[in-house]
Formats: structure tokens, sequence, C-alpha cells
């Protein structure tokens, strides 16, 4: 039994400091993380709150208000192993070779990823809001951080990646409030050009819709082979852009056919000549 105690007593004389020295650390580096933790949910939180005063897309909240965290949190990790006696040296040197081999895999993601911060950060489109890019168009109905989703006017959904996106011509036609109607018109040579110049004025100025200044002015674009024509120029709101534009359309048809001026089709007019006609008759017929 002494024995016993005295092998009992050197053990604990000589892991009793370790367990002193090593429970301290574990002890305070659990402290830490727990505190850090707690620090990085009200720093993510308080980023929330300056976005939403800043007015920031709600999309853009989310996307930095994670990467902010999961970024704080790696941090924080590598500092707790640090702190106990982990070496991190080698541990950072791994994170970074892996992420290294994922990017390589991961070209087109990343370029996606890219095209998506540029998108969420420059703005050149909102949820709904009516773009055109890379020969689609469509209302943007979410903004993701690898692709944009667009719905079209007959409900179609299209997955457009950030990275094409990011990098093409993007015209956007609800960012403007205002926008202006061109309603393009071809009359008969015989008809009365200030007459028609006249009905198309009358229907412009009898819209609400359309402004008053800038005025309405209807112009002579070109002279065609079949027709005069005639070009409705007028301004109005985003929004009823296309209710002026089907609407007037139909009007000026049906002003025009009241007062007699008629829209042509093409046409052509061949003149035969009789002597050039008969020589080629005779050449076929000897052949």
């Amino acid at each position: 039994m002494d024995d016993v105690m005295v092998q009992l007593e050197e053990l604990s004389a000589a892991w009793l400091p370790l367990a002193l020295q090593y429970g301290s650390q574990v002890l305070l580096a659990i402290i830490t993380l727990a505190i850090g933790w707690w620090i990085i949910g009200r720093l993510t939180s308080a980023v929330h709150v300056l976005l939403e005063k800043r007015h920031v897309d709600r999309t853009l909240h989310s996307f930095i208000g994670t990467l902010i965290g999961v970024g704080l949190k790696v941090l924080l990790l590598i500092s707790v192993a640090g702190m106990i006696g982990v070496e991190t040296t080698s541990f950072i040197a791994l994170i970074g070779a892996a992420g290294l081999a994922v990017g390589l895999a991961l070209q087109g993601s990343l370029a996606n990823f890219a095209g998506g911060m540029l998108i969420l950060i420059l703005r050149p489109f909102r949820a709904g809001e009516y773009i055109e890019a890379q020969g689609i168009g469509g209302t943007v109905d979410s903004i993701q951080i690898f692709f944009t989703v667009l719905k079209t006017p007959d409900n179609k959904t299209i997955i457009v990646p950030n990275g094409s996106l990011s990098n093409g011509n993007i015209v956007n036609y609800s960012r403007q409030p205002t926008r202006r109607v061109d309603i393009n018109i071809g009359i008969d040579y015989g008809d009365d050009v200030r007459q028609a110049r006249a009905i198309l004025l009358g229907l412009a100025e009898a819209d609400e819709r359309v402004f008053k200044d800038p005025a309405p002015v209807v112009w002579l674009t070109g002279l065609g082979d079949s027709s005069v024509d005639l070009s409705l120029r007028m301004w109005t709101k985003t929004e009823d852009f296309w209710g002026v534009f089907w609407e007037l359309q139909e009007l000026a048809k049906e002003a025009f056919d009241k007062q007699g001026i008629s829209i042509p089709f093409p046409q052509r007019t061949v003149h035969l000549v009789p002597q050039a006609v008969e020589e080629k008759s005779e050449k076929a017929l000897e052949h």
C-alpha cells in the first residue's frame, strides 16, 4: 500500500504541473472561443443594421454578413488552436494549398462569383427591373452569388451566369423614370403629310399619360419604296411605356382609316417592254 501511495504521489508531482499548465490554456481557449463567437455574432448584426440604414439591397445583406462571419470565425478558430499549442503555420499553409486547388478546379464558378460580387456592389440593375443582356431580356427576379434569375414577359425563368453577365453589355429599361415612345407609321405618297402629322399629334396631346413638356413631335424620317415614313415621338413615364405604345398605334390606324389616309404595304411596279419580251420568247423557242 505504501508503494502505491508513493507511486501516486510521484505521478501527481509529475502530471499536476502539466495539467495546470495545459488545463489553464484549454480553459482560456474555451473562454476566448465563446467570447469571440459572441462578438462575431454582434458584429455581423451591426453590419446588417448599417447596410439597412444605407438602403443597401437585401440580397447584399446576407452575402456580406455571411462572408464576414465565416472569415472571422475561421480566424478565431486558428487563434484558439494556437492558444492550446497547435502549430498554426502548417495549418494555414494547408488551408492555402486547399484553397488554391479548389480555385483551379472551380475557375468558372469563381468567375461567376466575382461577377456576382461586381453586380451586387456596382448595382447595374436591381430586382424588379427589366434588362436585356447576352441576347435575352426579362425582369430581374433575384440576384444570386453565382447567377441571376430573369423572368420573361411570358413567365419563363432564365438563369444567367454572373460571369458573362458582368462582362457584357446590359440594357436597363427600368432605371430611368421616363422613356421616349417612338411610333413609326408609313403613309401613301398620295396622302397629305401635314394632315397625317396633325392626326398623330392630336392623338398624343389627348392622352394624359403623354408629357406636355417635352412636347410630342412628328418627323418625316424617310421616303421608302412604297411609303412616306413618319415617326411620332413622345415622352411618358417608364411604367406607362407599353400602354402608350400599343394603344396609340391602334388609335392611329383607326384615325387614318376615318380620314382616308392609307397605310401602304410593300409593293413593286414592273414595266414590260414588248419588243424585249418578243425577242426573249423567240430565243427560248430556238433553244
